[in-house]
């Protein structure tokens, strides 16, 4: 996987007007466009979508800056069809307009060509089991939220407080297949997502596939597969924080596995405010 984001990189930097066709590459080494776009965005910290726009807007900059062309050549060397879509994306990464770089030559933001590299300490410890799961539907209480890559998400703080003791209760009551107790669930996020995007998440149980759903209840069916089970015990959310990077960085690379389209599901086994012991689980398929 390493290869690949550094091949996908170089594709990148070979021709900067060119519409990536990002699942015609996953597939030419192995893999699916879904998992390569997650992998990127958690390693590089970024999106896909925006490492390419930053990289197309430092170059474009450093000729605007050295006077090289008019400003629609330089939108078409860069893959924009016209000067005003060029415009918002300069602006977008430099916090000013391409005349004024042109005439000013700057200030500019630069965004390095990335390189990745697979660390070999195995510096987290992974406790992870394959598990097959049959069709099972997660119902609960839904909610659409900001995606927060750090700290505590306030509004699923909120969400969650917000439901009466006898509501959880009832949930877990409710809850008749795995992964069992009260779950917390995010699903309906793009792949190349950035921060602050919109996300599904759901305080909910899991259902077999055959149980009625009450309809006063939110559900989500979710398909048979595989999953990876990831266990981690720890401070919160700092814990659960470090263990989804790890997947990025030391799991996947070293695993013959990648991600599958499906929502991830955190099973809290104990939780004391600031302190959880917990299973992350991923959907997965076979590379």
């Amino acid at each position: 996987m390493i290869a690949t984001l550094n091949a996908l990189v170089d594709l990148v930097e070979s021709d900067h007007a060119a519409e990536l066709d990002v699942d015609a590459f996953a597939h030419a080494h192995g893999t699916t466009e879904y998992h390569l776009r997650r992998m990127f965005s958690a390693l590089a910290g970024m999106p896909l979508s925006e490492y390419v726009r930053r990289r197309r807007m430092t170059l474009a900059g450093a000729e605007l800056a050295s006077g090289a062309g008019n400003l629609l050549d330089v939108a078409v060397r860069h893959g924009y069809g016209s000067t005003e879509a060029f415009g918002r994306a300069f602006r977008a990464v430099h916090g000013i307009g391409p005349a004024d770089a042109r005439r000013d030559g700057g200030p500019l933001r630069t965004q390095p060509t990335l390189r990745f590299r697979l660390s070999v300490e195995g510096s987290t410890r992974m406790d992870v089991t394959i598990v097959h799961q049959p069709a099972f539907v997660l119902t609960g209480h839904a909610v659409e939220v900001p995606l927060i890559h750090q700290g505590v998400n306030p509004h699923i703080q909120a969400h969650i407080a917000a439901l009466p003791a006898e509501e959880h209760q009832r949930l877990k009551a409710l809850g008749d297949a795995e992964p069992a107790g009260i779950l917390a669930v995010t699903a309906g996020i793009d792949p190349d997502a950035p921060e602050g995007s919109m996300l599904t998440y759901l305080h909910g149980v899991a259902l077999s596939a055959s149980t009625p759903v009450p309809d006063d209840l939110d559900a989500m069916s979710v398909e048979e597969g595989a999953w990876a089970v990831f266990a981690a015990r720890g401070p919160f959310p700092q814990t659960l924080q470090d263990l989804w990077a790890a997947t990025a960085t030391e799991w996947f690379p070293s695993n013959p596995w990648r991600l599958r389209p499906g929502p991830s599901i955190v099973r809290y086994l104990e939780f004391s405010g600031d302190f959880a012991s917990c299973e992350l689980w991923l959907p997965v398929e076979h590379a």
